[in-house]
């Protein structure tokens, strides 16, 4: 959150109530304006002019904090969603894959009782044929045992020929029947390790499936978090650099209010110092004109006594008469 201030301090815990509840953000303002409108303004003395500039710094700067903390609380209310989506996210890849690995032992054990039901499905087949196999051996028999009744009763030679087809026909049972049990075992080999070598390939493809998935993830977490750290450490730079900016350029607001001020007690101090010059000037005029009128009444007083019999109180009438515009055609000119 933006640095304190003097005026002004916004804990980072309770800056969602200060920006939701006008209650909280009143007080605050309210504080920054009492503590601003006690400074008494004082524009006659650089201290006094100085302060009021550094007042109006301090509460360009609790505006520019304030400003800031709401900033900084918006940021982190919408980068709250996409830490969310991405926490799911983890979740589901690793939870499936942490199910696969528990459910290994069982899946395997499945694999072995489907290899285990094969073969012994290839087994009842095998003893199927074998009772058919047999079932066809004690009708041959029998055949036989009729057709050697019957041969009894032909002469030795066609005797001789049957035993002999007989006994062929044997040979060729036991022969046909232990073909038949080889190919049915074989074959029901075969069908077992086919299947248990398809079922090792499906659980190595799929170790193999969850170790790129697990790896991708890792991957994606790795470059997700980098740059979740560079947009950190972007928006936090681009932040200090509006803030700096809008330091300065409260700066600059402050030194130009404060120039506008020093201009303005400049401009009354001159314009003070002018019209106390003007009075002085009409002052010593008036009294140059009232020294220069004493004067010339003087030399009147005096010439009149001079030149004739008035004494110097009757002078000073005639003189007041003239000044009074008392005596027609006659009038002094200072």
């Amino acid at each position: 959150m933006s640095e304190a201030t003097d005026l002004v301090v916004i804990e980072k815990s309770n800056a969602m109530a200060v920006f939701t509840t006008k209650e909280q953000l009143d007080p605050i303002i309210e504080a920054i304006e009492k503590e601003a409108r006690s400074l008494v303004p004082d524009v006659s003395t650089k201290k006094g002019r100085d302060a009021i500039a550094s007042m109006a710094h301090k509460v360009a700067r609790s505006k520019t904090y304030i400003d800031n903390a709401g900033k900084d609380l918006v940021a982190e209310l919408k980068a709250l969603p996409k830490q969310i989506d991405e926490s799911r996210r983890l979740v589901r890849e690793r939870l499936d894959l942490l199910k696969d690995e528990v459910r290994r032992p069982l899946t395997e054990w499945e694999a072995e009782q489907e290899r285990i039901a094969a073969e012994k499905a290839a087994e009842e087949e095998r003893l199927r044929i074998e009772a058919e196999e047999k079932s066809a051996l004690e009708a041959l028999k029998k055949q036989v045992e009729a057709d050697h009744e019957m041969a009894l009763l032909m002469n030795e030679a066609f005797d001789r020929d049957a035993k002999a087809k007989a006994e062929e026909a044997e040979r060729q049972r036991i022969a046909h029947e232990e073909e038949l049990k080889r190919q049915a075992t074989e074959q029901a080999k075969r069908e077992a390790e086919e299947k248990a070598e398809r079922e090792r390939a499906e659980s190595a493809r799929r170790e193999a499936e969850l170790r790129l998935k697990a790896e991708q993830a890792e991957r994606d977490r790795i470059a997700a978090e980098q740059k979740a750290e560079a947009d950190k450490k972007a928006a936090a730079e681009q932040a200090e650099r509006d803030k700096q900016a809008a330091i300065a350029e409260e700066q600059r607001k402050a030194q130009e209010a404060a120039e506008k001020v020093r201009r303005e007690a400049d401009a009354k101090e001159a314009a003070r110092l002018a019209e106390e010059k003007r009075k002085a000037d009409e002052q010593a005029k008036r009294e140059a004109d009232v020294k220069h009128r004493k004067t010339v009444g003087t030399n009147i007083v005096n010439a009149l006594t001079s030149h004739t019999n008035l004494t110097r109180e009757q002078a000073k009438e005639v003189l007041t008469a003239l000044k009074d515009d008392l005596i027609p055609c006659a009038k002094i000119h200072y």
